[in-house]
């Protein structure tokens, strides 16, 4: 099924020093609202306390959120499992408590989870604690550096693979794609004010892994087309090579947000982070392939010679110390 004609002669190169303007633009505006802003990160990543709860008879998840909103734990997340009695409930805890909080864990621990067992009492007397476990700063605070870590082994490994498949312009292209995809998806969360957690983190590095995925096609296509092109003019051999891949492109796109679609919209709040961080990375990551790799890549002054395999016979081999 082709959705666009493969022998389209869209000029897409035609708008790439606009779109690279813009991809410029949303990066500064992105580090910027990262800056002033910061992420509200989640319980995972700052400390808190989280409780295991279960009931006699069936509750929706909404009625206990509701108690605990009523019951001054305005912030917490309601999470179902194992059924429709049981639940657990996480509730972030500011630095100050954190701090106090490691001091005496257990202590600040129980207190916490009296006060949610009585909030939840008030409206449901079946309430019970089935168990409550508190997870200090410092923890927090390795997972947090731990996962910036591991986004930047995942850059360095995307940057040496393109670098020994392609050629070094498509490894800059590619990469300075990712940054502006994985800027722009984060600054959003900053931006609203979302939670960014552990699920938030692992969609980040999901993200980072669909959209180099989409964008080693198009290079794929252009090394070959680069190669059986007489003429091999960059800006044609750009425009050809993204009109034969636009219909894959488009169509893997479709195809996997409908499937984490699914997990934003009724997938529950586990999950809603996850979702709807893949959503916007699908949707970014499929125009940043098209609109930023390819015209940079262009702009680096991308040629034939440089694409073609070498022989015995090539000079290059000769002047290589």
């Amino acid at each position: 099924m082709e959705l666009f004609n493969p022998n389209s002669k869209i000029d897409f190169m035609r708008w790439g020093k606009v779109s690279l303007g813009v991809a410029v633009a949303i990066v500064v505006i992105a580090v910027a609202i990262l800056s002033t802003r910061g992420l509200t990160y989640g319980l995972d990543f700052t400390g808190g306390t989280s409780v295991e709860v279960g009931y006699e008879q069936s509750i929706s998840v909404a009625e206990v959120r509701a108690a605990l909103t009523e019951g001054g734990f305005d912030n917490a997340v309601v999470q179902t499992f194992g059924g429709t009695n049981d639940f657990a409930i996480r509730i972030v805890s500011d630095k100050a408590d954190a701090e106090a909080s490691e001091e005496s864990a257990s202590a600040a621990n129980d207190k916490l989870a009296a006060s949610v067992l009585s909030a939840l009492r008030e409206k449901r007397p079946d309430a019970q604690i089935k168990s409550s476990e508190f997870v200090g700063a410092q923890v927090g605070e390795e997972l947090r550096n731990n996962g910036l870590i591991a986004v930047l082994f995942v850059v360095a490994g995307i940057t040496i693979y393109l670098w020994i498949r392609f050629e070094w312009r498509f490894a800059v292209a590619a990469i300075a794609s990712e940054v502006h995809d994985v800027l722009f998806t984060v600054a959003i969360f900053a931006l609203t004010g979302r939670e960014f957690d552990l699920p938030a983190l692992a969609a980040v590095l999901s993200v980072i892994g669909y959209s180099i995925n989409d964008t080693i096609v198009v290079f794929d296509r252009v090394r070959e087309s680069f190669r059986s092109s007489r003429k091999g003019i960059p800006s044609e051999v750009l425009n050809r090579s993204i009109n034969t891949t636009l219909s894959r492109t488009i169509m893997t796109s479709l195809t996997t947000a409908l499937a984490v679609g699914t997990l934003y919209f009724i997938g529950g709040p586990a999950l809603e982070s996850f979702g709807l961080i893949m959503l916007i990375g699908i949707l970014i990551g499929t125009l940043s392939s098209i609109f930023i790799a390819n015209p940079l890549i262009l702009l680096l002054g991308v040629s034939k010679q440089d694409l073609m395999p070498m022989t015995k016979d090539d000079p290059a081999l000769d002047r290589r110390p």
